[in-house]
Protein backbone atom coordinates (compact mmCIF):
# COMPACT_ATOMS: atom_id res chain seq x y z
CA UNK A 1 0.00 0.00 0.00
CA UNK A 2 1.35 3.40 -0.95
CA UNK A 3 1.29 6.26 1.55
CA UNK A 4 1.71 9.74 0.06
CA UNK A 5 2.86 11.81 3.06
CA UNK A 6 4.97 11.71 6.18
CA UNK A 7 1.94 12.58 8.29
CA UNK A 8 -0.09 9.58 7.09
CA UNK A 9 2.92 7.26 7.46
CA UNK A 10 3.40 8.51 11.02
CA UNK A 11 -0.26 7.78 11.74
CA UNK A 12 0.10 4.22 10.39
CA UNK A 13 3.24 3.65 12.43
CA UNK A 14 1.80 5.25 15.59
CA UNK A 15 4.63 7.76 15.91
CA UNK A 16 5.08 11.47 15.33
CA UNK A 17 5.84 13.01 11.98
CA UNK A 18 9.17 14.15 13.44
CA UNK A 19 10.06 10.52 14.17
CA UNK A 20 9.40 9.63 10.53
CA UNK A 21 11.64 12.48 9.32
CA UNK A 22 14.42 11.45 11.75
CA UNK A 23 14.19 7.80 10.68
CA UNK A 24 14.42 8.83 7.01
CA UNK A 25 17.36 11.13 7.68
CA UNK A 26 19.14 8.35 9.63
CA UNK A 27 18.56 5.94 6.73
CA UNK A 28 16.36 3.51 8.68
CA UNK A 29 13.49 3.89 6.19
CA UNK A 30 13.48 4.84 2.49
CA UNK A 31 11.02 6.48 0.09
CA UNK A 32 9.96 5.03 -3.22
CA UNK A 33 11.37 6.67 -6.38
CA UNK A 34 8.10 8.58 -6.87
CA UNK A 35 8.42 10.14 -3.36
CA UNK A 36 5.70 8.07 -1.69
CA UNK A 37 6.10 5.47 1.03
CA UNK A 38 5.55 1.73 0.51
CA UNK A 39 3.93 0.83 3.84
CA UNK A 40 4.98 -2.85 3.78
CA UNK A 41 8.65 -2.01 3.12
CA UNK A 42 8.61 0.80 5.68
CA UNK A 43 7.07 -1.48 8.35
CA UNK A 44 9.71 -4.14 7.70
CA UNK A 45 12.56 -1.59 7.84
CA UNK A 46 11.05 0.17 10.86
CA UNK A 47 10.87 -3.02 12.93
CA UNK A 48 14.33 -4.18 11.79
CA UNK A 49 16.07 -0.85 12.43
CA UNK A 50 14.25 0.48 15.51
CA UNK A 51 14.91 -0.38 19.15
CA UNK A 52 11.53 -1.16 20.73
CA UNK A 53 12.72 -0.24 24.20
CA UNK A 54 13.25 3.35 23.13
CA UNK A 55 9.81 3.63 21.58
CA UNK A 56 7.03 5.39 23.44
CA UNK A 57 4.54 3.02 21.89
CA UNK A 58 6.16 0.13 23.82
CA UNK A 59 4.24 1.37 26.86
CA UNK A 60 0.64 2.48 27.10
CA UNK A 61 0.31 6.16 26.28
CA UNK A 62 0.91 8.37 29.30
CA UNK A 63 1.94 5.44 31.49
CA UNK A 64 5.35 4.84 33.00
CA UNK A 65 6.42 1.49 34.44
CA UNK A 66 5.79 1.24 38.16
CA UNK A 67 8.64 -0.15 40.27
CA UNK A 68 7.79 -3.46 41.92
CA UNK A 69 8.81 -2.10 45.33
CA UNK A 70 6.19 0.66 45.06
CA UNK A 71 3.45 -1.80 44.13
CA UNK A 72 4.44 -4.11 46.99
CA UNK A 73 4.43 -1.17 49.40
CA UNK A 74 0.91 -0.19 48.34
CA UNK A 75 -0.26 -3.80 48.65
CA UNK A 76 1.26 -4.06 52.15
CA UNK A 77 -0.35 -0.79 53.25
CA UNK A 78 -3.75 -1.94 52.03
CA UNK A 79 -3.39 -5.23 53.90
CA UNK A 80 -2.45 -3.40 57.11
CA UNK A 81 -5.50 -1.17 56.82
CA UNK A 82 -7.76 -4.20 56.37
CA UNK A 83 -8.25 -3.89 52.62
CA UNK A 84 -6.71 -6.47 50.38
CA UNK A 85 -5.27 -5.73 46.97
CA UNK A 86 -6.33 -8.35 44.50
CA UNK A 87 -3.90 -10.92 43.16
CA UNK A 88 -4.19 -9.31 39.75
CA UNK A 89 -3.44 -5.69 38.96
CA UNK A 90 -3.91 -2.85 41.37
CA UNK A 91 -6.60 -0.28 40.71
CA UNK A 92 -6.08 3.44 40.92
CA UNK A 93 -8.56 3.62 43.80
CA UNK A 94 -6.56 1.05 45.78
CA UNK A 95 -3.35 3.01 45.23
CA UNK A 96 -5.16 6.24 46.19
CA UNK A 97 -6.53 4.57 49.34
CA UNK A 98 -3.06 3.34 50.29
CA UNK A 99 -1.68 6.84 49.78
CA UNK A 100 -4.39 8.31 52.02
CA UNK A 101 -3.75 5.68 54.72
CA UNK A 102 0.00 6.36 54.67
CA UNK A 103 -0.56 10.13 54.85
CA UNK A 104 -2.91 9.68 57.81
CA UNK A 105 -0.36 7.50 59.61
CA UNK A 106 2.36 10.07 58.96
CA UNK A 107 0.17 12.91 60.28
CA UNK A 108 -0.61 10.87 63.40
CA UNK A 109 3.10 10.30 64.07
CA UNK A 110 3.87 14.00 63.48
CA UNK A 111 1.08 14.98 65.89
CA UNK A 112 2.31 12.58 68.58
CA UNK A 113 5.83 13.92 68.10
CA UNK A 114 4.62 17.52 68.54
CA UNK A 115 2.65 16.53 71.66
CA UNK A 116 5.79 14.98 73.09
CA UNK A 117 4.24 11.54 73.51
CA UNK A 118 6.88 9.87 71.35
CA UNK A 119 10.26 8.96 72.78
CA UNK A 120 13.57 8.59 71.01
CA UNK A 121 14.49 4.91 70.73
CA UNK A 122 18.27 5.46 70.97
CA UNK A 123 17.99 7.69 74.04
CA UNK A 124 15.65 5.19 75.72
CA UNK A 125 17.96 2.25 75.06
CA UNK A 126 20.93 4.24 76.40
CA UNK A 127 18.99 5.15 79.56
CA UNK A 128 17.86 1.54 80.16
CA UNK A 129 21.45 0.34 79.70
CA UNK A 130 22.68 2.99 82.15
CA UNK A 131 20.06 2.00 84.76
CA UNK A 132 20.88 -1.70 84.38
CA UNK A 133 24.58 -1.00 84.84
CA UNK A 134 23.90 1.10 87.96
CA UNK A 135 21.75 -1.69 89.39
CA UNK A 136 24.46 -4.29 88.68
CA UNK A 137 27.14 -2.10 90.26
CA UNK A 138 25.00 -1.53 93.36
CA UNK A 139 24.51 -5.27 93.81
CA UNK A 140 28.22 -5.96 93.34
CA UNK A 141 29.08 -3.38 96.02
CA UNK A 142 26.43 -4.62 98.48
CA UNK A 143 28.41 -7.52 99.98
CA UNK A 144 31.30 -5.19 100.92
CA UNK A 145 28.87 -2.83 102.70
CA UNK A 146 26.89 -5.39 104.70
CA UNK A 147 29.15 -8.41 105.18
CA UNK A 148 30.83 -7.15 108.37
CA UNK A 149 27.48 -6.26 110.01
CA UNK A 150 25.98 -9.63 109.03
CA UNK A 151 29.07 -11.44 110.30
CA UNK A 152 28.79 -9.64 113.67
CA UNK A 153 25.10 -10.56 113.97
CA UNK A 154 25.73 -14.21 113.09
CA UNK A 155 29.01 -14.37 114.96
CA UNK A 156 31.05 -15.64 111.99
CA UNK A 157 34.29 -14.57 110.34
CA UNK A 158 34.01 -11.23 108.41
CA UNK A 159 36.14 -12.37 105.49
CA UNK A 160 34.29 -15.69 105.07
CA UNK A 161 30.92 -13.86 105.10
CA UNK A 162 32.13 -11.34 102.51
CA UNK A 163 33.43 -14.09 100.15
CA UNK A 164 30.19 -16.07 100.52
CA UNK A 165 27.93 -13.07 99.84
CA UNK A 166 30.01 -11.98 96.82
CA UNK A 167 29.79 -15.47 95.31
CA UNK A 168 26.00 -15.67 95.70
CA UNK A 169 25.41 -12.14 94.36
CA UNK A 170 27.65 -12.86 91.36
CA UNK A 171 25.76 -16.12 90.65
CA UNK A 172 22.43 -14.30 90.89
CA UNK A 173 23.54 -11.56 88.50
CA UNK A 174 24.77 -14.19 86.06
CA UNK A 175 21.38 -15.94 86.22
CA UNK A 176 19.68 -12.62 85.44
CA UNK A 177 21.92 -12.01 82.41
CA UNK A 178 21.22 -15.53 81.07
CA UNK A 179 17.47 -14.97 81.51
CA UNK A 180 17.76 -11.69 79.59
CA UNK A 181 19.61 -13.40 76.73
CA UNK A 182 16.87 -16.01 76.36
CA UNK A 183 14.23 -13.25 76.12
CA UNK A 184 15.98 -11.60 73.15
Amino acid sequence: MKVPSNRRLAKHLGVSETAVRKAEKAGRIHREPDGSWDLDKVLANWSANTDDVQQRSAQPKGMKPTPTAAVNSVRETLQQSGQGAGAGGMTFMQAKTADMVLRAQLRKIELEEKKGSLIDREQTLAKVFQLARQSRDAWQNWPARVSSRMAAELDVDDHTMHICLERYVREHLEELSIAKLTLD
